[in-house]
C-alpha cells in the first residue's frame, strides 16, 4: 500500500514540474496587456483549431509559412517559427510578441481564443476561453496526450478559476485538458485576478522606498551632529 501511494506522488509530481503537450498557447503578460506568447503544436491540431491552410504532411518551409503569415496578419511580431521532431512525430513551434491581449482573440491566429485584460477596481481581471472553430474537422485525428493554454503572470495573483495546478513557481497559472475532449468541442474557462502592479514594479518602490528612508535618516542624523557642533562652539 505504502509502495503504491509512493509512485502515486512520485507521478504526481513529475506531472506538476514536465509535462509534455500535444498543443499549448504559452503566454508572458505585462500588466499593459502586452506580451509574447509561444504556440506548439502536432500540426494536424494547427490545422483543427487555426486553420493552417496546408496539409499537415506538407513540406517543412510551407508549413511554416503558414504559420508566419497566420500570426503576421494578426499584428503581431514572429520571432521564430520552427519544426521539431519529438517520438517521430512533428510538432511545430511558433514564438511571437503582441502589443495588447485583448485584440488577439477571433484573429486569424486565434480563432480559438477569446482573452481580456480588464481591469476592476485596484486589480486587473484575466478572463477568456479556448474552444475548437465550429469548422473544426471530425473523426480520425489523433485524441491522445494534454492541451494547455498556459500564463505567466506579471504580478500577485489574488484568485483564479480552473487550474487544475493552481499558482505554480514562477507565478504560473495553466488550464488544460484532453486533446480527445478539445477535439470534441470542450471549451476550457480561464480566469483570474491580479495586482494591476507588476511584482518588479512592486519591488523597486519597495526598494526606493527603503533608499528613500534611509538617506533621510541619515541627513537628519547629520542635521543633528552639526546644530549640536554649532551649540558646543558658541561662546559662552
Amino acid at each position: 500500500m505504502l509502495s503504491r501511494l509512493a509512485t502515486v506522488v512520485l507521478l504526481a509530481a513529475s506531472l506538476r514540474g514536465c509535462v509534455a503537450y500535444e498543443y499549448e498557447h504559452e503566454f508572458w503578460l505585462k500588466v499593459d496587456g502586452s506580451g509574447s506568447v509561444n504556440v506548439t503544436g502536432r500540426p494536424e491540431l494547427w490545422s483543427a483549431f487555426k486553420g493552417l491552410g496546408v496539409r499537415p504532411d506538407a513540406r517543412d518551409d510551407s508549413i511554416r509559412a503558414a504559420a508566419r503569415s497566420l500570426f503576421e496578419s494578426s499584428g503581431l511580431r514572429v520571432r521564430r517559427v520552427t519544426l521539431t521532431t519529438r517520438n517521430g512525430q512533428r510538432y511545430m513551434f511558433v514564438a511571437a510578441d503582441f502589443t495588447d491581449v485583448n485584440r488577439l482573440g477571433g484573429t486569424p491566429a486565434f480563432p480559438d481564443l477569446r482573452l481580456a485584460l480588464k481591469p476592476e477596481g485596484d486589480r486587473l481581471l484575466l478572463d477568456g476561453t479556448w474552444s475548437p472553430p465550429a469548422k473544426t474537422p471530425p473523426g480520425d485525428l489523433r485524441r491522445d496526450g494534454l492541451m494547455a493554454v498556459r500564463f505567466h503572470l506579471p504580478s500577485r495573483i489574488h484568485a483564479h478559476t480552473n487550474a487544475p495546478l493552481g499558482v505554480e513557481r514562477g507565478n504560473i497559472l495553466g488550464w488544460r485538458q484532453g486533446v480527445g475532449q478539445a477535439l470534441d468541442g470542450r471549451p476550457l474557462q480561464i480566469a483570474a485576478t491580479l495586482d494591476s502592479r507588476s511584482i518588479l514594479g512592486s519591488t523597486v518602490a519597495l526598494f526606493a522606498t527603503a533608499i528613500l528612508a534611509a538617506l533621510a535618516l541619515i541627513a537628519a542624523a547629520l542635521a543633528l551632529v552639526v546644530r549640536r557642533g554649532r551649540r558646543r562652539s558658541a561662546p559662552g
